[in-house]
């Protein structure tokens, strides 16, 4: 058992309190409800009582538990409340899940999502607040039948006496809990002890997903609201000077056509906009503001040079060879070992900029009058929108309030926040609520892409084929992609490690696995290749390194646990049972860390048509205490999936500043047919605190991928799109 200082402290309490008892009354039709069941197992309550921040009690019995971080399809509507009903300890069939508004004094925890951090950072909070309340209510108990909290036990929403016959339900004494105080130090549950986490439980949204009703952005509705959809500049590097303006409003069903600018004092790194200018049209319908969109005549002005593909490509060579280093990392003498090597080879990745491609177009409701601002729909950061609305409206922060809707994809799209400004913008400047859209088209050319990356790996090996010197030098528009710290860091005595930015007006941000989605398929490629040329298996040769890194290793920092890393290839190479050759399928595997999680994979490829084609796919994870085995399969698949799409056919290029691909018909994300027949996932098991599963699952897809390639057609791949892209191996001068 162990015991915390709790965060819920009585001033918090009384915050949270104040609506116990308010008699709200909810319909099962309205609940997102945990259990499969038709029929409702537990009464609609006539009265609720809030616990806490998380926790609201009903008199019959149902539990409703807030999710407190946005839904992005990393399955958080599930998993967290999951965490808070284990440590309530109640029947997760008598709970029911709510989406929570942003308020992080009430949830005590950054309420956001990206970096596949909501359960790590979410993880002490949740725990806390379901233990807390079991405390609360356990103490009303006590307090009831006039004996000790010690004499007392709780299981599955029921306290009983440990030495009586009485029992009550929380529903019967969660009126009295209300009115416990907070306790300032409660126990925590042992990971042996629990009977929810680590189960499979479906996702508590699923029947409402699969029957289409309305969770979504794009579902919101307010009456009296408007639709608004917007025209921005043609081209990175240019502004909008001044359009047909008379012509548009005087279409039908346009209610005002005008420019917005969403520029706002000291913005934050959410603040990430190529364009804050735009045109706003606004009106009845979709179809009305798409004909408008059409009919607009706009005069438009170049404030920074129009860029292109071949001079992004020229730009990053030029980075590589010259640019500043920013982040680096050097033991021993790379430069000497070099010199002294039996055999060196050295190998040039490239990747191009790469779009979200989000299924759920971008949208925004917003309702800003002279008193405050209404703001709901898909945010991955409804506090940094809640700061950024306040500057651009010029009202204070309390006076703004976010509702955060289920988001149809977001992989960092909606980590930035300018969609939701411009929504409120428009919503000012006409007085009245509005629903802005972007067309397919407007997302794809307004991004915040993927940045480009070039790397150059070079590896030395001694007369006895052992790893001796190791570089990599990468350069990206704008963000480096190296990680210094990373592995082979500390398994290799002589090892360099650079990372270069260099300048772009094309805007860029987060991508699913940032940085690490590209980084992880040059490193796992190459070490693939330096692995042949030592005549040693791809896994043998890792796992040597990682022995390296425990017995011996080189420098003092790491972003990583060798022990744990060698783990999961050891499990994967079980599982995939590598080392039996099966004829006509070609094998190959990696293995990455990031996110605080370790992912290895074994994937199959076999050649049909000349295309090729993924069968199977094993991932062995490490995440540490597994939350919901349901949801934590099904996102490290997704994460394969998406991860062999983009490395296989997706490239956004630039002509004239402007983006030519612009929809799904030119941008190819993977089809279902060309999806893995199967994945399979196991997890290591112990309990270390739990870390991020959204991200981890995709980078070695890519690695992976392109070892199996290698072994089906003969040619090595280096540069992403594999289906596309010109594969000859380059060799440049590095400084």
């Amino acid at each position: 058992m162990t015991l915390v200082r709790t965060k819920f402290g009585r001033r918090s309490f009384l915050k949270t309190s104040a609506a116990a008892g308010g008699g709200l009354m909810i319909g099962f039709s309205w609940l997102t409800r945990c259990s499969p069941v038709s029929e409702p197992l537990v009464a609609v309550p006539n009265e609720w009582f809030k616990i806490n921040g998380y926790i609201k009690i009903g008199d019959t019995g149902l539990v409703t538990i807030f999710n407190p971080n946005p839904e992005i399809g990393q399955n958080v509507m599930t998993s967290m409340p999951m965490i808070v009903a284990e440590e309530l300890d109640v029947a997760w069939d008598h709970v029911v899940v709510e989406q929570g508004m942003l308020d992080e004094d009430a949830f005590k925890n950054p309420q956001f999502a990206g970096g596949s951090l909501s359960i790590m950072l979410g993880w002490d909070a949740l725990r806390m607040a379901g233990a807390t309340g079991r405390r609360m209510l356990l103490e009303a108990a006590a307090k009831e039948w006039g004996v000790k909290v010690e004499d007392l036990t709780a299981s599955e929403g029921i306290i009983k006496e440990k030495n009586g016959t009485r029992t009550i339900g929380y529903g019967a004494i969660a009126s009295k809990a209300v009115g416990i105080e907070v306790p300032e130090e409660i126990a925590l549950k042992e990971p042996k002890d629990y009977k929810l986490l680590g189960s499979a439980q479906k996702n508590v949204e699923g029947p409402k997903i699969v029957t289409g009703k309305p969770l979504f952005g794009i579902d919101f509705k307010k009456e009296g609201m408007l639709l608004a959809m917007i025209e921005h500049p043609p081209a990175f590097g240019m502004k909008v000077k001044d359009f047909n303006v008379d012509e548009i409003k005087a279409m039908d069903g346009v209610r005002d056509a005008f420019i917005i600018d969403t520029t706002i004092p000291e913005p934050a790194w959410s603040d990430v906009n190529a364009f804050n200018h735009l045109i706003a049209i606004v009106g009845d319908s979709t179809w009305q503001l798409m004909k408008a969109k059409k009919a607009l005549k706009a005069n438009w002005e170049t404030v920074t040079e129009p860029e292109n593909t071949a001079m992004h490509v020229q730009r990053l060579k030029d980075t590589l060879k010259n640019g500043e280093v920013g982040g680096n990392r050097k033991d021993g003498d790379t430069e000497a070992a070099f010199a002294s090597a039996a055999k060196v080879i050295e190998r040039t990745y490239t990747s191009p900029f790469l779009a979200h491609a989000t299924m759920e177009p971008m949208n925004f409701y917003a309702n800003v009058t002279a008193d405050g601002a209404e703001l709901a729909g898909p945010t991955q950061t409804p506090k940094a929108l809640e700061d950024s609305a306040a500057k651009l409206l010029g009202l204070p922060v309390e006076k703004i309030s976010v509702q955060m809707t289920r988001i149809g994809g977001g992989f960092g799209r909606r980590l930035y926040v300018h969609f939701g400004l411009e929504a409120a913008a428009i919503s000012k400047k006409m007085g009245a609520p509005i629903k802005m859209i972007y067309t397919r088209e407007d997302d794809m050319t307004q991004g915040t892409y993927r940045p480009a990356y070039r790397s150059t790996y070079k590896a030395g090996l001694d007369e006895n084929n052992n790893l001796i010197a190791f570089s990599v030098r990468g350069a990206g528009l704008p963000e480096g992609p190296v990680f210094p710290n990373r592995f082979p860091a500390g398994s290799v005595p002589n090892y360099t490690a650079e990372s270069i930015g260099s300048t772009t007006n094309i805007s860029t941000g987060a991508w699913r696995a940032p940085r690490s989605h590209f980084t992880a398929g040059a490193e796992q490629s190459f070490l693939d290749e330096v692995a042949e040329l030592a005549g040693k298996d791809p896994i043998d040769f890792r796992l040597e390194l990682f022995d390296k890194a425990i017995a011996n290793p080189v420098g003092e920092k790491y972003e990583y646990d060798a022990e744990r890393y060698a783990g999961v290839l050891k499990l994967v190479k079980e599982k995939a049972n590598w080392g039996v050759e099966t004829p006509g399928v070609f094998r190959g595997v990696a293995a990455y860390f990031c996110h605080n999680s370790y992912v290895a994979q074994v994937m199959d490829v076999v050649m049909e048509n000349n295309q090729p084609k993924v069968k199977k796919v094993w991932c062995a994870v490490d995440c540490g205490i597994l939350i919901n085995k349901e949801g934590a399969v099904n996102i490290i698949q997704g994460g394969v999936v998406d991860g062999i799409g983009h490395a296989l056919y997706s490239e956004l290029t630039f002509e004239n500043g402007a983006s030519v691909h612009k929809n799904f018909n030119t941008y190819q994300l993977i089809r279902h047919s060309q999806a893995p027949e199967e994945i399979e996932v196991f997890f290591v098991e112990n309990e270390i605190k739990p870390t991020g599963l959204g991200e981890p699952g995709l980078p070695p897809a890519i690695g992976a991928l392109a070892s199996a390639l290698y072994k089906a057609t003969g040619k090595r791949y280096y540069h992403t799109p594999f289906s596309t892209a010109d594969q000859s191996p380059e060799k440049i001068e590095v400084m």
